[in-house]
This record gives structure tokens, sequence and C-alpha cells, in this order.
């Protein structure tokens, strides 16, 4: 997998799905595949963005059958097979990234970064409006982190 053909998708877990957003974002991820040569799309887990992303991609997967969608996980390390069968369901490959191992309640800070770091692209739903009043937003986190990264950045909210 090569950060410049790999995009990731990072958001909230509560966003306002509209046909208007569905259809701005599949135009949006075959402009990349078709323009970039995308080829690879990390996904995360725990938000309505990333499951709207996995069933736009899995469309569009009837298009361009190349493309892998790949789950990273932030929990469960290690994983017995039923459950890998079960996730290939869904995704051509699932992994744990090492440099969450002991991380705790950071795993999923550390999961969006390691997404982060591995690709070129981060498609991302993050909306000031709604984001958490309580608490610091993970969506922010891994924004802020992106654009340290000098990470191509597509804020779709």
């Amino acid at each position: 997998m090569s950060i410049e053909n790999t995009a990731c998708f990072i958001g909230h877990r509560d966003i306002n799905e509209t046909e208007e957003l569905k259809s701005k974002l599949r135009e949006i991820i075959e402009k990349l595949i078709v323009d970039e040569n995308v080829d690879t799309l990390l996904f995360g887990s725990k938000s309505g963005f990333n499951r709207l992303c996995l069933d736009l991609v899995t469309e569009i997967k009837q298009k361009y059958p190349h493309i892998k969608r790949i789950y990273v996980r932030a929990e469960y390390q290690y994983i017995d097979e039923p459950y890998r069968a079960y996730l290939l369901r869904h995704y051509e490959d699932t992994y744990y990234p090492e440099k969450i191992i002991g991380s705790g309640k950071a795993s999923y800070v550390e999961r969006n970064c390691d997404m982060i770091d591995k690709s070129g692209f981060c498609i991302v739903y993050y909306d000031e409006q709604t984001a958490p009043t309580t608490r610091k937003s993970g969506t922010k986190i891994a924004l802020d982190y992106a654009v340290k990264q000098g990470k191509r950045i597509i804020n779709i909210a």
C-alpha cells in the first residue's frame, strides 16, 4: 500500500446523512480513484461517517473492482478466524496498528493517526457546530494531526 494511493475516512459519530452529502461523497471518492489513482481506502469504526463511507465505497467498488477496503482496528490486537472471516465479508483486509498497543483510552486517537500516516488523502467530516462540547472531539484531534502532517484534506461537512 503506497501513501499517495491511499485515502482514509475520519468523521463524527453522528452525522446529518442527506442525499446531498452522499452525492458529494460519491463524487469525491470517484474523483480520487480516477484522477489520483487512489486504490486503497482505510476505515475506522464507531462513527456514522465511517459507516456511510463504507456503504458508498462498497457500491463504487462494483464500478472499480480493483479498489481495496481496509478496516483498521482500534480494538482486538489478535482476532480469531471466525471474526476475521466476518470482517473480510465487508473489507479486503484488516490490521491492528502496532503503535496503539498499550494506548488504552487513546487507542481510537492513535488508530486515526496511523490511518493518517498511511494516507495521502484524508476525507473528513468535521462540523464545529455539532462537535462535542463536554470533551475534545476525536475528529478534531485527527484533523489537527492531518494538517500538521501536511496531508491533502477534504472536509465534507
